[in-house]
């Protein structure tokens, strides 16, 4: 990743708005195919289909080897679940993160939805995940810092009892998948020795909590993508492209089931 920010121009960033529209619908387009049965390559083919139909292109797909269109985590997996043959119960909780590449730019999105009747402790860690990026919403303002974001994630979270993963950080986001600044969702410690820079009016920032029922540790499996918590528990993750104005952040993943 680029130590380079860059600040997106206002033509830059209604393109990514563009792109950011066709992201937010293939990640309904993902929740909507959430069923009891469905595998995980069904969600994967059905998100392809509709990318492709808008125009777009899927970011994911092959992007650093990766073989899926989008990301589909089950249960205890944190991010990077490989679209495939395993099929979803009632009970579940599945984690859809997309990213559809337009017009010379990307969108990032991602979202945990329940499969039927989930347990109470998973409905909570699915709200309190998604309720933490809009804690980190309410910081995303000129002058302020990188750093606020994973403060306001980490301590309504952590204070409710969950844990945030620490290895997988936000970033940003425009022509690349991945640029800078990196954002953590918790405050580093001074050794870590992460830049913390300002935030600027045209920054486009990938926001995305990624939170545990239990304990943060995470590990990656044999299939060097798929990240899973240590302890079992479950993991939920939340995320949409946020542009910085001189005003209120705009979020450019939006869409009507958010």
């Amino acid at each position: 990743m680029s130590e380079v920010i860059f600040i997106k121009s206002d033509a830059e960033i209604d393109a990514m708005r563009a792109a950011g529209r066709i992201t937010a619908g293939a990640r309904s387009i993902a929740r909507q195919a959430i069923r009891d049965g469905i595998s995980t390559k069904e969600i994967d083919r059905e998100v392809r289909a509709y990318i492709l139909k808008n125009g777009a292109t899927p970011t994911f797909y092959h992007y650093g080897g990766f073989p899926g269109n989008l990301c589909v985590s089950v249960n205890e997996e944190v991010i990077h679940g490989i679209p495939g043959a395993r099929r979803i119960h009632t009970g579940d909780i599945v984690s859809v993160d997309v990213g559809a590449f337009f017009g010379g730019f990307t969108g990032d999105c991602a979202g945990t939805y329940p499969v039927g009747e989930v347990s109470e402790e998973a409905a909570r860690l699915m709200e309190v995940t998604r309720q933490s990026f809009f804690e980190a919403l309410k910081v995303v303002k000129e002058g302020n810092r990188i750093s606020d974001i994973g403060a306001a994630v980490q301590e309504y979270c952590e204070s409710r009892g969950f844990g945030v993963v620490r290895d997988y950080v936000g970033h940003g986001v425009g022509r690349h998948l991945h640029e800078a600044p990196e954002i953590p969702n918790y405050v580093p410690d001074r050794r870590e020795r992460r830049p913390n820079p300002r935030l600027k009016k045209g920054m486009c920032l990938a926001i995305e909590p990624m939170i545990t029922a239990g304990d943060w540790h995470i590990r990656v499996l044999d299939n060097d993508w798929t990240v899973v918590t240590v302890d079992g528990s479950l993991a939920a993750h939340y995320e949409n492209t946020v542009c910085v104005t001189d005003g209120e952040p705009e979020i450019l993943t939006m869409a009507d089931d958010i």
